[in-house]
């Protein structure tokens, strides 16, 4: 054995043992087109035994990759073809997916299932607006089955109809969980220039531009970036982006081979890997904690913008070296809730919303994991999406916002969801209406720059 391999050994022992690393998700990506009938009885079964079929060794195989390799692989979930196509022929009837959605995520042992989804970017059919009216009661009689809607995109603009339909829908999900602090809402995605493999909950959905079975993979790493910033108290800025770039190099090509072996013992098709650094809400896998190491007193202080964005730029740059297929959202993920550095910025007012949406510009995706007033207006949430969407499309990004009006709390208050999904204090939004905004409908046009044909 060289004595380079047996330093990559021992770096890889430290940064499962010391550093929180790990591979945060095998997603196995499903094609349920074929599973589509004139009933929802019978596409639901369908849909059932498909999953159950396709699946069923996912999560041993995680734990045999786990235990050969000594990284673990913290949840193992399925992503799904967009449930509206699925529920076309039945109006009305579409929770019957989610159900079976649910029992089958349930009989494969998999964390969440993602994909009860939505496409209408541009505009919407009558079925895809029965669909997003399902929404709140198939997350709130479901354990596992996640959300998402796309109603943007830097191609089509923005469907304002869909954006004041979404502030509806969170409202509707809080209150039927309401004895759950809201907790339907933390599997509900907005987005704009949603991506097809993307491994995270709760966005994940099996695009139709897909094979009939793919395995992406999230890696997740801010223990071990934060870890190497420590030694560089005096660094310059450039040598701090390299320093993160090498570190992102091996976190990368770790969760490549996961991958890939995940792949060929599940006779799926090998997709992407997923850069996005991941954070939970333990100590010592921040994100935010990051950005402090690099040189803020907290995040949200000035500069914290600039410092994600060097951050999520070095984190693609080593990325990108070391596979050829990389996906989803990569970069960096800035949940309030599920990041210890993030929830105390929150509590101390160092972090707003309006930081937030500034941060939002560079990172891999938006407002994520806000806990706010359960009193908020459905209209002041469609603003937020709205707000969000046109980052992404001006920008050429993937966005998303995923907020929980908590009912019965107000700010100042805090929520406690257990778990990944961790704990919030309710932050305060903005008094003043965006009411005739998100009611005059219709589409918001693309940037002259989309016209690139």
């Amino acid at each position: 054995m060289s004595l380079i391999n047996r330093n990559q050994i021992i770096e890889t022992i430290d940064m499962v043992e010391k550093e929180h690393f790990d591979v945060r998700t095998i997603t196995m990506g499903i094609s349920l087109l074929s599973c589509i009938r004139e009933s929802a009885e019978e596409t639901a079964r369908l849909c059932y035994d498909r999953i159950c079929k396709k699946a069923e060794n996912i999560v041993k195989v995680a734990r045999e990759l786990g235990e050969e390799y000594g990284i673990p692989v913290i949840n193992k979930r399925v992503s799904v073809t967009p449930a509206s196509i699925l529920a076309a022929n039945f109006p009305g009837r579409e929770t019957a997916l989610a159900k079976a959605f649910d029992k089958a995520a349930e009989t494969c042992g998999i964390d969440f299932l993602g994909g009860y989804s939505a496409l209408v970017n541009k505009s919407m059919t009558s079925f895809e607006r029965s669909f997003i009216e399902s929404i709140p009661e198939a997350l709130a009689e479901t354990k596992k089955v996640c959300s998402s809607v796309n109603v943007g995109s830097s191609k089509s603009g923005i469907n304002m109809d869909a954006v004041k339909l979404l502030g509806e829908t969170i409202k509707r999900a809080a209150e039927l969980t309401r004895d759950a602090d809201g907790i339907a809402c933390a599997k509900f995605v907005a987005f704009c220039n949603a991506v097809e493999d993307n491994p995270f909950m709760a966005g994940a959905f099996h695009g139709t531009g897909e094979g009939e079975t793919v395995i992406n993979v999230g890696v997740s790493g801010p223990g071990v970036v934060h870890h190497a910033l420590k030694n560089l108290k005096d660094a310059s800025i450039d040598e701090v982006a390299e320093t993160i770039k090498r570190t992102a190099f091996k976190i990368t090509r770790a969760g490549s081979l996961i991958a890939k072996e995940a792949a060929k013992r599940l006779g799926a098709e090998f997709g992407i890997v997923d850069l996005s650094l991941a954070p939970t809400p333990v100590i010592g896998d921040s994100v935010a904690h990051i950005l402090e190491e690099i040189g803020l007193e907290s995040v949200g202080a000035h500069g914290t913008t600039a410092a994600l964005a060097m951050l999520n730029d070095a984190v693609k740059k080593g990325g990108v070296m070391a596979s050829s297929s990389v996906g989803g959202l990569s970069g960096a993920f800035i949940p309030v809730s599920e990041d210890i550095g993030m929830i105390n910025a929150a509590r101390s007012g160092a972090i707003t919303l309006a930081k937030l949406e500034a941060m939002t510009a560079v990172c891999s995706v938006g407002i994520d994991m806000v806990a706010i007033p359960g009193d908020t207006p459905a209209s002041t949430i469609s603003g937020m999406i709205a707000d969000e969407a046109a980052i992404g499309m001006i920008n050429n990004k993937t966005t998303a916002v995923r907020v929980i009006p908590v009912p019965g709390k107000k700010e100042g208050d805090s929520v406690e969801f257990g778990g990944l999904l961790g704990s919030a204090p309710i932050m305060p939004v903005s008094p003043y209406s965006c009411e005739k905004l998100v009611s005059r409908g219709g589409r918001m046009p693309a940037p002259i720059h989309s016209n690139k044909n």
